[in-house]
C-alpha cells in the first residue's frame, strides 16, 4: 500500500516541486489548492487534487476526515501555502499583521491540527511547515514586519507539537528556505545573485529526505536551506 502525502499550496512553485518529488518516490499525493483549474496540475494516477479554502477551519477538519476515511492514514503533510508582504513597522498596521497571520498561520494551523491529531492517533507521521529566515531570526526581518511575525508563530507551533508528540513516532519540522529561485522572484529582483538562491526541487528533495526512513531518528528539526548567510 502506498504512503499518503498531503501537500497544501500544491499549485505553487514549491508545492508543485514537493508534489512531484513525493509522486516520484512512490507516494500517493493529495494536492490541496485554493481553486481548481480545468486541467489538474499532475495527470497521474498517484495524484488527486482537492479544492479547499484553508481559512475555513471546519472545512479543513472535514477534508482531513474525508482523506482518512478514503485512504486510512496520512504519513506526511507539507504545508506550503502562504503569502508575503513588505512593510516596516511604520507602514505596518494591525490589520496588515492580521492579514499575514491569516495567510501564513491560520492556513497552516487549520489543516495541521487535524492532521497532527490523526498522526498521534496512528502513532506515525511527519509534518512540515514552511518558515522563513525573517520568522526564525528577526535580524532578517527589517522591512517585513507582518510577514516575520506571522512566520515566527510556525516555529512555536512546531515546538508545541513536538512536545505533545513525545513518545510517539510523530515529528513536526520547520523548513527555512532562502530566496527560492522562481521566475517571479527573478523578475522582481533582476539584479540579485541567483547563484545564492535555492530551487524548489532542491527544497523538495531535502523535505523528502527528512520524511524518509533514513531520517527516522531525527527529532524537532529546523531545516535551514540556503547557500550563504
Amino acid at each position: 500500500m502506498k504512503k499518503i502525502a498531503v501537500v497544501t499550496g500544491a499549485n505553487g512553485n514549491l508545492g508543485k516541486a514537493v508534489t512531484q518529488k513525493f509522486i516520484t518516490e512512490g507516494y500517493y499525493v493529495i494536492g490541496i489548492v485554493h481553486h481548481k483549474t480545468l486541467q489538474p496540475i499532475f495527470l497521474n494516477t498517484d495524484y488527486e487534487e482537492w479544492e479547499l479554502d484553508l481559512l475555513q477551519e471546519d472545512k479543513c477538519q472535514e477534508a482531513v476526515s474525508s482523506i482518512i476515511k478514503k485512504h486510512g492514514s496520512i504519513d506526511v503533510a507539507v504545508l506550503t501555502a502562504g503569502g508575503f508582504a513588505m512593510g516596516d513597522i511604520g507602514k505596518t498596521t494591525s490589520s496588515a499583521i492580521f492579514k499575514q497571520y491569516q495567510l501564513n498561520f491560520e492556513t497552516a494551523y487549520h489543516i495541521a491540527r487535524p492532521v497532527f491529531m490523526q498522526m498521534i492517533h496512528q502513532d506515525k507521521g511527519r509534518l512540515f511547515f514552511i518558515g522563513s529566515r525573517a520568522g526564525s531570526d528577526f535580524s532578517h526581518a527589517k522591512g517585513v514586519t507582518a510577514y516575520a511575525l506571522s512566520k515566527s508563530l510556525l516555529f512555536r507551533l512546531s515546538e508545541l507539537m513536538n512536545i505533545e508528540a513525545k513518545g510517539k513516532n510523530v515529528v513536526s519540522a520547520v523548513v527555512v528556505p532562502g530566496i527560492i529561485d522562481t521566475a517571479q522572484n527573478r523578475k522582481d529582483m533582476p539584479n540579485a545573485d541567483f547563484t545564492n538562491w535555492v530551487c524548489p526541487m532542491q527544497i523538495a528533495g531535502i523535505i523528502y529526505f527528512y520524511a524518509s526512513e533514513t531520517a527516522a531518528a531525527i527529532r524537532e528539526p529546523v531545516i535551514k536551506i540556503y547557500h550563504h548567510s
